[in-house]
């Protein structure tokens, strides 16, 4: 008799917590949702946070307020959301700076990534590009190799600064190569850019959409890309992969996370209509005019592939002694 009244018991509370379940996702959202952006107004994450916060909330039936936090490589974005409600109604555009990249730079953060931040979905990968300028005797990625290892610490490469995932694609092609360049940090990817063109730095390892005017200007000559695959916004412009270096593969991401509290009916809801967003026609033209190859992965797949990233980077900084400063 226990053990009936015991497996009633269970089944009804099955019952009530499934239509608990399926009660929260109906309500949510219940206000406008908070999309948190790392950056400022006018770069990357921003413009690719506008185009789906637009779209979600015409999906979900409530308004998206962008919210930019710029500052400190991105962690104070990721350290409001990981102290926000878990309710869903803050959710950050996360990238990989802020989520891999500086929180094993920065040894005092007041959030840990794998413990606090719950992934949703990645949302887009956007390659750099090996861009040369003019001025450098190279044609292609084997042609820069001979160079460098001709001439050591002649040539110079630029990035957005330290544990940028500009840096850190110059640091995996020093090692993968076997040359020696000598890095040059600035603050961002616009004054890199603009020291390139103007000769003071020769290499750079540049996001697709900071340089790919420049380069159909001439201003600029494209080597490779250092994503797995070819961009559909260069077709004709081969991976450093396919140039000889079997394996070597990097991109900026950006995806969703929301506070680690957050019921797994409500990641699942925010899941599936940004997913919708993504397949939409129009975002998927406006992405590729920046380069950015839309994607939305189920939220179990986003999880893993954040952890994978985390030990790659990690193995980059240390293997390289890369700081903060």
């Amino acid at each position: 008799m226990n053990i009936r009244f015991a497996l009633a018991r269970w089944r009804l509370l099955a019952v009530v917590g499934s239509l608990a379940f399926s009660a929260l996702a109906n309500d949510y959202p219940s206000k406008p949702i908070r999309l948190i952006v790392p950056a400022a107004p006018g770069g990357g994450a921003d413009f690719l946070a506008r185009i789906v916060g637009v779209k979600l909330g015409e999906a979900m039936g409530q308004s998206v307020v962008i919210d930019n936090r710029a500052g400190a490589s991105g962690t104070i974005a990721a350290d409001s959301t990981a102290k926000s409600a878990g309710d869903g109604h803050t959710v950050l555009m996360g990238q990989s700076t802020s989520i891999v990249i500086a929180p094993q730079l920065y040894q005092k953060l007041s959030y840990d990534t794998l413990r606090d931040l719950r992934p949703v979905t990645l949302v887009a990968e956007v390659p750099n590009v090996m861009v040369v300028h003019p001025s450098v005797p190279a044609n292609s990625v084997r042609e820069l190799i001979a160079l460098a290892k001709a001439k050591p610490d002649f040539l110079n490469y630029g990035s957005s600064g330290n544990g940028a995932p500009s840096h850190l694609a110059g640091e995996m092609f020093k090692t993968a190569t076997g040359t020696r360049l000598v890095h040059v940090p600035y603050k961002g990817a616009g004054p890199a850019v603009n020291a390139l063109i103007a000769g003071e730095i020769q290499v750079m390892f540049a996001p697709i959409v900071a340089v790919l005017p420049q380069v159909k200007a001439g201003r600029l000559r494209a080597l490779g890309l250092t994503s797995a695959a070819r961009s559909a916004a260069v077709p004709d412009l081969p991976t450093l992969a396919e140039s000889g270096l079997t394996g070597y593969e990097i991109s900026s991401w950006f995806g969703l996370f929301v506070p680690a509290s957050t019921p797994a009916a409500v990641v699942d809801k925010l899941h599936r209509e940004t997913v919708r967003v993504l397949k939409l026609p129009d975002v998927i033209e406006r992405f590729a005019k920046e380069g950015a190859e839309p994607v939305g992965s189920a939220p179990a797949d986003f999880n893993n592939y954040v952890r994978q990233e985390f030990v790659k980077y990690a193995k980059v900084i240390k293997d390289n002694g890369i700081k903060a400063d």
